[in-house]
C-alpha cells in the first residue's frame, strides 16, 4: 500500500515578543483534516519528532511540533548522550506551565488559520517531557484528544513551580491516553497508579497502558531503551485515538492495560 504524499516545512508563529519555529507536516491532497499538536522531549524538534510529525500527517492530519524551547533555547536540537540528557534538562528546568500552554494555544490557533485544517476537535501527542506537557495540554478546550507518553513529574511538579500537573486532571476537557513502562526508574509504578486514581475520580475518559518489559523512551527508535512491540502496539492506540477526532469516530470507554510483550 501507497502512503498518502505529504509535504513538510519550517515555519515561524508569532507568540507575545518571539517567532516560534514550528514543524509543519500534512497531507498534499485536498481535505478537511483535523489538526495534532506533537510535543517534543527534552532533545528538541530533532529527527525523532520531525519523524512522529511526518507519521501522523500520513495518517490523514495536519501535524505541528513547536519548539517548546524557543525562549531559553532558539534552534535548539540534540542527540541522546547523557551530555544531550542534562542540557536538555536544564532547557526543560527553565519552562513554565502557562507559558508552555500560552505557546500550545499559539499552535493551535495557527492551524485553525488553515483552510484544509478542521476548525474544532484537535489533537496532542507528546513523549518525556513532552508527555508531561500533554497531560497539561488535555485542559486546554480546543484539545479533544490526548497522547502522553511517558511524562515523568506529573504528580510531583509542574513546569515553573507550583501546584503539580496531576491537579489539574478535573480539567482534562476530552479523551486522554497514558503510555508507561514498567521498568521506567523514572516514573515508579506508584505514581502510575496515582494518574489512574485520579483519572477515574474525574469520570476522564481514558486508557492508561503499561508495558512490561519496557523503560523510559520506549518509543523512541533512536534511544537504547527502544522496544519495537511495545512502540508497535502503543502506536496502534495513538492511531485509534486520533480516530476519535475524523466524524465517523465513536467514544471511548475509561480503561486501564498492561502489556506483556
Amino acid at each position: 500500500m501507497t502512503e498518502p504524499a505529504i509535504q513538510t516545512t519550517t515555519i515561524q508563529i508569532p507568540q507575545e515578543n518571539l517567532q516560534i519555529a514550528t514543524y509543519l507536516a500534512q497531507p498534499t491532497a485536498p481535505g478537511s483534516y483535523p489538526g495534532i499538536v506533537v510535543l517534543q522531549e527534552i532533545f528538541g524538534v530533532n529527527a525523532h519528532i520531525r519523524d512522529i510529525t511526518e507519521r501522523i500527517a500520513k495518517l490523514g492530519y495536519v501535524a505541528i511540533a513547536p519548539a517548546l524551547f524557543q525562549r531559553q533555547a532558539p534552534g535548539f536540537e540534540t542527540g541522546y548522550t547523557p551530555e544531550d540528557v542534562e542540557i536538555g534538562r536544564k532547557h526543560a528546568a527553565e519552562t513554565t506551565a502557562s507559558q508552555l500552554l500560552s505557546d500550545i494555544q499559539a499552535a493551535i490557533n495557527y492551524l485553525k488559520t488553515l483552510p484544509e485544517v478542521k476548525p474544532d476537535g484537535f489533537g496532542c501527542v507528546g513523549f518525556c517531557f513532552g508527555g508531561h506537557v500533554a497531560y497539561l495540554a488535555a485542559t486546554l478546550s480546543d484539545i479533544k484528544a490526548t497522547a502522553s507518553f511517558y511524562g515523568a513529574g506529573i504528580t510531583t511538579r509542574t513546569p515553573g513551580g507550583g501546584n503539580p500537573s496531576i491537579t489539574r486532571t478535573s480539567a482534562i476537557k476530552g479523551t486522554i491516553y497514558t503510555f508507561f513502562g514498567e521498568e521506567d526508574a523514572s516514573i515508579p509504578p506508584e505514581q502510575v497508579d496515582e494518574i489512574a486514581a485520579e483519572l477515574a475520580k474525574y469520570h476522564i475518559s481514558h486508557r492508561l497502558f503499561r508495558y512490561d518489559g519496557s523503560g523510559h523512551g520506549f518509543f523512541c527508535d533512536r534511544r537504547a531503551s527502544y522496544n519495537s512491540k511495545a512502540a508497535a502496539d502503543a502506536w496502534e492506540q495513538v492511531e485509534q485515538l486520533f480516530s476519535q477526532l475524523v466524524p465517523q469516530g465513536g467514544s471511548q470507554k475509561s480503561k486501564v492495560k498492561t502489556k506483556t510483550l
